[in-house]
């Protein structure tokens, strides 16, 4: 008897999930259900546009969504268009891969004024995402804060004083590009509250910031360490020690060797967002690190910029019918295991950390666990789609969002991959158009 499985979600986690299930032996029915008409969640909002090597990973889970045990429903929100409680009457199994789709809230005075962006909504703007296309963030600064020193920072940045030409290999939209360029920005700074060896950032992103054609990235050597102190696991000093030597090669450019310049500031703690109705500047205390904490000093220092970025994480949100942990900002789970039959798998499960290959651990244990408690019987996808016919759902096959995605590609310039649809309309009136083509021929 098939099981038959729902899966929330249809980027990394939701694939490898996905996956996993078919590698195993076992009669499966597995439905992919995705809120936009656009598959691959992060690979196509979150990685950052210039990184299109990243991207490729979406090739692989295009084999997956076409195998013939999966259906992927673009277009669907769960919550919305049919409840996770419904999911669950007609599924044997419903896996949670949502991700953490929001920002952290910078919990700083000020964080309401104009000019202040949570990393998330940012990225997404400048990715397509059509949640964050009317996001319009005012550039129109010549000084941006970046709160936080990860790699999401590190992309916000590198966008942000990349010129034209280097993003002509991105998929990077072209009302956003035309923003980054009109905006007449010289410095961005990125403040840490620990020192250059906790920093979040990877070795391969921090080195390409040497390399930028129009800036040069500045750390003052005296924050610098002469070498890694602490134990660490040996991968895990391995890359805190490339990061140093990195950071002390940038130690000795000058400020003046190219017109714009990403500064690396750490042991500072912002404590005040300043300004009006709009961002003026960012107050921040110097810190010292205790026992591997932050501890502020009381000396406190300020900056001028009209744009501030929290890069400090991102959140998950509620899912109606599924308990949530405020706090930690997850679906409490023991080992993945929700509830009966319901199952968390990536940001949702473990909080927004490790790399994309991370979630595919997730993945692998889900199925295996389906496997183990679940018997079959339930209608599984025949219920789902007279559910969606019933309340004249619109939704998008594998296959339609590969004619999505092949009209991106022929409306690009190169050397850029695409030209992103960057809201839901757009995407739904291309196949509106081709299904109309077909019937006036």
């Amino acid at each position: 008897m098939a099981i038959r499985v729902a899966i929330i979600g249809a980027g990394p986690a939701g694939f490898y999930t996905a996956e996993a299930l078919t590698n195993l032996d076992a009669d499966t029915e597995i439905d992919l259900i995705e809120y936009l008409p656009a598959a691959y969640g992060l690979i196509r909002a979150g990685v950052a546009p210039d990184h299109q090597t990243t991207k490729k990973i979406q090739k692989s889970y295009a084999k997956t969504a076409l195998k013939p045990e999966i259906r992927y429903y673009g277009n669907v929100k769960v919550g919305r268009e049919v409840s996770l409680d419904e999911l669950r009457e007609i599924y044997d199994a419903v896996v949670l891969a949502i991700g953490a789709p929001t920002d952290n809230p910078a919990r700083l005075p000020g964080a309401d004024k104009r000019g202040v962006y949570g990393s998330a909504a940012f990225v997404g703007w400048y990715n397509g995402h059509p949640d964050f296309r009317n996001l319009d963030p005012d550039l129109d600064t010549s000084t941006v804060a970046v709160i936080g020193v990860g790699n999401v920072a590190v992309d916000v940045a590198r966008v942000l004083v990349k010129t034209h030409a280097e993003m002509a290999s991105a998929d990077l939209p072209d009302y956003a590009d035309a923003a980054i360029q009109a905006a007449p920005i010289t410095d961005v700074f990125m403040f840490g509250r620990r020192g250059p060896v906790d920093a979040k950032f990877t070795n391969v992103e921090l080195r390409e910031m040497g390399r930028l054609e129009n800036s040069v990235p500045i750390v003052d050597p005296a924050q610098l360490p002469d070498e890694v102190g602490g134990n660490y696991e040996d991968r895990d000093l391995r890359v805190r020690e490339k990061n140093l030597g990195t950071l002390k090669e940038f130690a000795i450019r000058k400020p003046e060797e190219k017109p714009k310049r990403v500064h690396f500031s750490f042991y500072a703690s912002p404590v005040e967002i300043l300004g009006g109705d709009r961002v003026e500047g960012l107050r921040l205390e110097r810190t010292r690190v205790d026992a591997g904490r932050a501890v502020g000093t009381g000396e406190f220092f300020e900056i001028s910029c009209g744009v501030v970025i929290s890069a400090i994480g991102y959140r998950s949100e509620p899912i109606e019918g599924a308990p949530f942990d405020e706090k930690k900002g997850i679906v409490p789970n023991e080992e993945g295991r929700v509830t009966g039959g319901l199952y968390a798998v990536g940001w949702i499960k473990r909080g927004p950390t490790g790399t994309i290959a991370t979630n595919k651990p997730d993945g692998k244990l889900a199925a295996k666990q389906i496997l183990a408690d679940c018997k079959g019987g339930k209608p599984g996808r025949a219920s789902f789609e007279k559910l969606l016919d019933a309340r004249g759902i619109r939704s998008v096959s594998f296959e339609e969002w590969q004619k999505i995605e092949a009209i991106e590609e022929a409306a690009a310039t190169p050397p850029s991959p695409r030209k992103k649809f960057v809201t839901n309309e757009a995407m739904l009136a291309q196949l509106d158009s081709a299904e109309t083509t077909r019937e006036a021929g």
